[in-house]
């Protein structure tokens, strides 16, 4: 049995306890499938692709804070990061492992900002506290995202890399987290 925690206040109840703890369902699995590796490990690069699972778990981790701070602060939070697209330079350092990185140091900082996320989330008055989101060609103009909608936006995020880093793995040492 797999024992999935929050890190939110344990007086989090009804929505708020329910998408906390499907967040942290998948926050699990993403720590899961980078168990026991070493540094090296964590950078390789086992596909096509740039991903890393050091680099998925700081992808991971970038994009929970902006979006946690966009519930916060609203479309000044996003612009410049992964959410408006204006930070595209940076897009291929986001998803590798530097040298001067190393994998506990990527996971502390994921728990930090997993943390983080948790007590605004606990905190909100309501979740339908929305903002306007930031001009890009994904978002249809004059949309609002509420704080549910962030959240569920960072949850979809989360368990899609999860299921990224679960065959990057694989591909690596031949370890599977979901079976």
């Amino acid at each position: 049995m797999i024992t999935v925690t929050s890190t939110a206040k344990s007086s989090t109840t009804g929505e708020r306890a329910d998408l906390l703890e499907s967040l942290a369902k998948h926050r699990y699995f993403l720590r899961y499938t980078v168990r026991d590796l070493t540094d090296e490990q964590a950078a390789q690069r086992t596909t096509a692709s740039e991903l890393c699972l050091g680099g998925l778990v700081k992808h991971v981790s970038d994009v929970e804070s902006v979006w946690a701070d966009f519930i916060v602060r609203g479309t000044d939070a996003v612009r410049g990061g992964p959410a408006d697209g204006t930070g595209a330079d940076d897009r291929e350092k986001e998803f590798t492992l530097r040298d001067d990185e190393t994998l506990a140091d990527v996971l502390d900082r994921y728990a930090k900002v997993a943390h983080r996320t948790d007590e605004i989330v606990a905190s909100l008055p309501d979740l339908d506290i929305s903002h306007p989101l930031p001009k890009a060609p994904w978002f249809e103009p004059g949309s609002r995202w509420s704080a549910r909608r962030v959240l569920l936006h960072i949850i979809g995020e989360t368990a899609q890399h999860a299921g990224h880093a679960d065959i990057i793995r694989e591909a690596l040492d031949g370890s599977k987290s979901m079976g």
